[in-house]
């Protein structure tokens, strides 16, 4: 009823105020417009830099992830004890490249398996040379990994079984021995053994742990065992670690129960006994990744919540003022 006995005078006079040719009025206090529209700036911008840093700390972890491959169960050989010592996992030579084949043949959730000896050499072409990182795989480690071929071939399961000295390169080897040349065809030497380069693989990056991915040789296992990183004769069958493949997401927890219920049975271990090998997740160990991302952003969150005060004290103390300059004449 208050509005109603408003004169239409007084009416018409507050329709005028935000009507556009007051909008020039902006412009005669202009510090103290700018001031304002600074502190909307800023607030909005502390958001919006709060939600991207989030964003992209979750698809980093993501694309790691990728990069690996998909529904990977790495299975690596058991700890070892050495006068009194626990020396962790991976110091004995516990696994082989027959359990491999069995993980396959009788583990319904599993895909893929490929076993894999790893080692570290010297790569010499011509002039120039590089240490690096060499691992013995089959072609099944190029699926399971989802390594393609940006130049070249993959080699085969032929090369494999006939130990052919043939060798794929990662990015960061062909631009340290290469440069700009062609490397395909070409002929390297791993310790003093000729290989001819078949193929160069297509850049993945950095691992989690800051590990260049493209920082590799990849030769045929048995060709790595005999002519480079050289495994005991005793144990010729033995292999660093195995990497499985799981045919789907869902089926990972399936398929890590049915790897260790046939090792234990392939290794003859008693119930009473502890497993001499251990079955890891990926997906798990990025998982555990995800809190620090998440303290991040809320850290984030914190200091745009922050700006966000700030800036709207800054825009009130301007408002009022503005205000009580005009108290009068309203």
């Amino acid at each position: 009823m208050l509005f109603c006995a408003l004169p239409p005078r007084c009416h018409n006079e507050e329709i005028s105020l935000i009507h556009p040719n007051r909008l020039p009025a902006l412009t005669m206090n202009k510090l103290r417009s700018a001031l304002t529209m600074l502190g909307i700036v800023i607030s909005v911008a502390s958001v919006i830099a709060t939600v991207a840093i989030g964003s992209g700390a979750t698809q980093r972890i993501q694309d790691q992830i990728a990069s690996i491959g998909s529904n990977i169960i790495m299975v690596i050989p058991g700890s070892r004890t050495s006068s009194g010592m626990h020396l962790g996992a991976g110091n004995a030579m516990t696994l082989s490249e027959a359990d491999a084949r069995e993980l396959v043949a009788r583990c319904p959730d599993v895909a893929l398996a490929a076993p894999m000896v790893r080692g570290g050499g010297q790569a010499v072409y011509g002039n120039n040379n590089c240490a690096t990182i060499i691992y013995g795989v089959t072609p099944d480690y190029l699926a399971i990994r989802d390594f393609s071929v940006a130049d070249g071939a993959e080699f085969t399961q032929q090369d494999v079984d006939g130990a052919n000295k043939v060798a794929l390169l990662g990015k960061t080897v062909v631009d340290d021995l290469f440069g700009d040349a062609e490397p395909v065809g070409q002929v390297i030497r791993i310790k003093d053994v000729p290989f001819t380069v078949v193929g160069v693989l297509t850049p993945k990056g950095q691992s989690s742990q800051g590990q260049d991915q493209d920082d590799v040789i990849l030769l045929p296992i048995s060709t790595a065992k005999r002519k480079v990183i050289g495994i005991n004769s005793a144990n010729a069958d033995a292999v660093n670690s195995i990497m499985m493949q799981a045919k789907s997401g869902d089926q990972i927890p399936a398929s890590q129960e049915e790897a260790v219920a046939l090792l234990r049975q392939r290794h003859h271990l008693q119930p009473a006994e502890t497993d001499n090998f251990t079955v890891r997740n990926l997906q798990e160990v990025f998982a555990a990744q995800e809190p620090s991302s998440g303290i991040m952003a809320m850290m984030l969150a914190a200091v745009a919540s922050v700006s966000l005060v700030v800036g709207g004290i800054g825009i009130m103390n301007i408002m009022l003022i503005s205000v009580r300059e005009r108290t009068r004449e309203i």
